[in-house]
C-alpha cells in the first residue's frame, strides 16, 4: 500500500514475483533470534507484506504460527510453503486477525509502501499488550568502489525519476521524519553478506520497482545497458555483496 493519503493501492511486485523470490536476498539469522528474545511468548508472528516468505520462514523457526500477508497476489503464490505459516492476500491495513492475538508483528523491506495512519491502527489492534512491532529495510547495496560507482550513477540517475515517492524512505534508512508512532527500543546493526555472480546481481537489480516503471514507460529494459558497464570492472568469478539493514523496533 502506499503511504500517500487518498491514492489506490499499486501492485509493484507481481509482475516479477518470479524472479523476486530467486533473487532477492534473505536476512541474517541474528536478526531473527533478537526478535524473539524480545518477545515473552512464541505463540504467533504476523509477517505483514511477507513477499514469497523471506522474513516467514525463519519466524517459522521460532514462533509456533506465522500470519504471513502480502497485497501481491503474484507473491502470495510463490511464497515457500511451511506447515506453521498460513499466507493470505490481504491489505496492510486490514490483516483480518483478531485483536490482541500477535506476540510480534514484522515489516521486512515493505513499510514504506504502507498507509502509516491505518496500518499502525491496525498494528495497535493486533498486537499483545508486550507484543513488539518491528520493521526493516536494507540500503543500497555495497560492493567494491568501481562497482559502487556504476550502481550509485544507475540509481540515482538512470532510475531516478522512475523510483515510486515512498523510496525516499528507504534512502532516508526509516528516518527523516518517518512516523513511528511506539516506543522505541534501541536496536543493533545488521547486514546481509552474499557473494554473488554479475548475474545474480543483474537479476536482483531487475527486480527494483523503477527498473519495472522504467520498463513501463520506455519500453526498454535498463538492466542490459548496466551489464555492459558492470562487465568492464567485474572482471571475473564471484563478488561480496553488502546490504546494511536499518531496523526500527518498538512496543505500543
Amino acid at each position: 500500500m502506499n503511504a500517500e493519503q487518498g491514492r489506490a493501492p499499486e501492485d509493484h511486485f507481481s509482475g516479477v514475483a518470479a524472479n523476486y523470490a530467486r533473487f532477492r536476498p534473505g536476512y541474517p539469522s541474528a536478526l531473527f533470534d533478537w526478535l524473539a528474545a524480545r518477545t515473552p511468548d512464541h505463540d504467533l508472528a504476523w509477517d505483514c507484506g511477507c513477499g514469497n516468505g523471506q522474513a516467514s520462514v525463519p519466524l517459522a523457526d521460532r514462533y509456533r504460527r506465522v500470519a504471513a500477508t502480502d497485497f501481491s497476489p503474484g507473491q502470495i503464490e510463490l511464497a515457500k510453503p511451511h506447515p506453521r505459516i498460513d499466507y493470505r492476500v490481504a491489505p496492510a491495513e486490514a490483516s483480518g486477525l483478531p485483536a490482541h492475538c500477535a506476540d510480534l508483528v514484522t515489516v521486512a523491506q515493505a513499510l514504506h509502501w504502507f498507509d502509516f495512519d491505518r496500518f499502525y491502527a491496525e498494528v495497535r489492534r493486533v498486537l499483545k499488550a508486550d507484543g513488539l512491532f518491528a520493521a526493516w529495510t536494507y540500503r543500497l547495496l555495497r560492493a567494491e568502489p568501481a562497482i559502487n560507482d556504476v550502481l550509485g550513477d544507475f540509481y540515482a540517475n538512470t532510475l531516478g525519476p522512475h523510483w515510486p515517492p515512498e523510496r525516499r524512505w528507504v534512502d532516508l534508512a526509516y528516518g527523516g521524519g518517518m512516523p513511528f508512532p511506539f516506543r522505541e527500543v534501541a536496536t543493533p546493526s545488521f547486514e546481509i553478506r552474499l557473494e554473488w555472480s554479475l548475474d545474480d546481481l543483474l537479476a536482483y537489480l531487475g527486480t527494483w520497482s523503477a527498473t519495472a516503471r522504467y520498463r513501463q514507460a520506455t519500453g526498454r529494459d535498463p538492466i542490459t545497458a548496466l551489464g555492459e558497464q558492470l562487465a568492464s570492472v567485474w572482471a571475473e568469478g564471484r563478488r561480496e555483496i553488502v546490504w546494511p539493514i536499518a531496523l526500527r523496533a518498538g512496543h505500543v
